[in-house]
């Protein structure tokens, strides 16, 4: 993710790189096998192991995308989770609001009333990243529920990020409730407009 090895370039051979991380060959070897099943690498015969270009990388992957997220600029980062969550989560929130069954609902309003009793920041961005999953969960669409466990944890540095810029931890507590009391109705184009809304806010942070 760095580019101490650069796309298109070969690696080491495998004893120079169980000297350079100081590893057996077993574990080398499992390593490697991990890197190409995320599309990082691939191995040629009379080649050798070869890094991919970068459009080939898996990086809708939990683990690739956590490294990336590690590595990559923080702002660009920020900007490119922010852009994929505005083209997801409002359209959630409305399929969220027509669709959600009793127990999906009762899900996202614990989510909601743990922010409301928040006491602190930790408390805060826990309850956070349950209530934008919990979201995603009550649309009812099974192909958009595994983006949640996707995005998890550089949601939730995002998350802890843009609470400790606020004023107060839980200053977008009033957005949130706009966005559960849309679903709460049923209200669809209401909770498709809060969300958009809430997530204004998170970007005006983010480029605050």
């Amino acid at each position: 993710m760095r580019g101490d090895y650069a796309p298109d370039t070969i690696l080491p051979r495998e004893a120079e790189l169980m000297e350079t991380f100081g590893v057996s060959r077993t574990v080398l070897r499992e390593a490697l096998r991990t890197l190409t099943s995320k599309g990082l690498i691939e191995s040629r015969p009379r080649v050798g192991t070869r890094v991919r270009p970068k459009q080939a990388w898996n990086l809708l992957d939990v683990d690739v995308l956590d490294w990336y997220s590690r590595v990559a600029e923080p702002m660009a980062f920020a900007l490119k989770l922010q852009e994929m969550r505005e083209m997801i989560e409002p359209y959630a929130a409305g399929l969220a609001a027509a669709s959600h069954t009793e127990d999906t609902f009762y899900v996202l309003a614990a989510a909601h009333g743990a922010m409301a009793a928040a006491r602190n920041v930790d408390e805060w961005v826990r309850a956070d990243l349950q209530f934008h999953l919990s979201v995603l969960s009550a649309c009812s669409n099974e192909l958009l529920i595994p983006l949640g466990t996707l995005i998890e944890r550089t949601l939730e540095a995002q998350l802890r990020l843009n609470a400790k810029r606020a004023d107060v931890f839980n200053a977008s507590l009033g957005e949130h409730t706009a966005v559960f009391e849309a679903i709460r109705e049923r209200d669809a184009e209401a909770a498709r407009v809060a969300m958009a809304g809430l997530l204004g806010v998170t970007r005006g942070r983010i480029e605050g």
